[in-house]
């Protein structure tokens, strides 16, 4: 009977694991997830682009779609002043009327403001396309409020568009030597040409989104959410990911995190370049830069 006993207590510590064994299986794992969680963090950032991608091509399409009902015409592209003076007027004819900020205005979140607005309709009043499923970005009291995104992450380009009060005559003045592209007809280049891109969310308060082309600095700056790069969408309809290359146009997405404006060196403009390049083309008609 006691040889059993022993016989017995050998095999089932035979069966049992050592602390050592323990170790290594728990070594292997951590191994394997630092493996697979980039992986899948990776995947979901690019689910994400994708998303992204489609939400403002189809911006790009509610314009087409607007132009046709309005005689090539292309939608109102206005300042946050002239936003805000319509809508006490009731009107709602810019392409969008947020106006976004870090506190707690209600048109953060308010997406009537959007889909109620002049591409709304053509939009589909779908409040999801006007914004990037990685724009997170919150202030402290918008958090402590229980706030989990503002309405919008997409702006258009300041030289297309009916441009309100920033028009004299037909010359845009934060531009004047640049066209101010008000119908399809007017561009020579459709592709190259862009209509919206992504905004940093500390920079992007009303959609219209502007750099004066003689300071060489950052009033408004490009997101980075993908990788350290912006979607845009262009005048064919097209969208495509543009990475971008110097450190000061990759400002974190937090808070009055871009320290705007951001004067820039010659050696910092490169990205500054490649959007002005495909901001709008040089106007010998109109006037000097100031």
């Amino acid at each position: 009977m006691a040889l059993v006993k022993r016989q017995r207590c050998i095999r089932i510590h035979r069966s049992a694991f050592t602390l050592i064994e323990l170790l290594v299986v728990i070594a292997i794992l951590a191994i394997l997830a630092s493996l697979i969680l980039p992986a899948l963090a990776r995947g979901k950032n690019k689910s994400r682009q994708i998303s992204c991608l489609n939400n403002i091509r189809q911006l790009n399409v509610a314009v087409m779609l607007y132009a046709d009902d309005n005689a090539d015409s292309l939608p109102y592209n206005l300042g946050a002043g002239e936003i805000r003076q319509s809508l006490a007027k009731g009107d709602k004819k810019n392409w969008e009327n947020s106006v976004l900020s870090w506190e707690l205005d209600p048109g953060n979140t308010n997406t009537l403001l959007n889909t109620e607005a002049g591409l709304g309709e053509y939009a589909g009043h779908a409040a999801r396309v006007f914004r990037c499923p990685s724009d997170n970005a919150l202030s402290a009291i918008q958090r402590g409020a229980g706030w989990v995104e503002r309405s919008r992450s997409f702006s258009m380009n300041a030289m297309i568009g009916n441009a309100g009060a920033f028009l004299v005559g037909d010359v845009n003045s934060n531009n004047p030597s640049y066209h101010q592209f008000r119908k399809f007809g007017e561009f020579t280049s459709t592709s190259e040409i862009f209509i919206f891109i992504e905004e940093h969310p500390d920079s992007i308060n009303d959609g219209y989104f502007v750099n004066r082309a003689a300071q060489y600095a950052w009033n408004d700056l490009p997101a980075s959410w993908h990788l350290g790069g912006a979607n845009l969408s262009f005048g064919d309809g097209h969208a495509e990911i543009h990475r971008w290359k110097n450190a000061s146009t990759q400002k974190p997405a937090q808070p009055d995190a871009a320290n705007l404006p951001i004067a820039l060196s010659e050696a910092e403009r490169a990205d500054f370049y490649w959007l002005l390049k495909r901001t709008s083309t040089y106007d010998e008609t109109g006037a000097d830069d100031n």
